[in-house]
């Protein structure tokens, strides 16, 4: 996870180009990331409801970003 580490301490940086850019770059990360694992959770047998619960979202939240998928 060295990339997010690395992400996480430009965010801080105090010139605002930096910082930006690696916000943005961390939001990408985080997309995948919740991707990856939404794809692992419904793999092994997870409904929607389970897996909006462990996000904080509604079901029908993560079902219209994932869904088709």
């Amino acid at each position: 996870m060295t990339e997010a580490t690395d992400l996480a301490e430009r965010a801080g940086d105090r010139d605002p180009r930096v910082g930006l850019r690696a916000v943005a770059a961390l939001r990408r990360l985080l997309e995948q990331l919740e991707s990856v694992q939404v794809r692992s959770a419904r793999n092994q047998g997870w409904s929607w409801q389970e897996i909006a619960a462990e996000l904080g979202v509604s079901r029908q939240a993560v079902h219209k970003k994932y869904g088709r998928q």
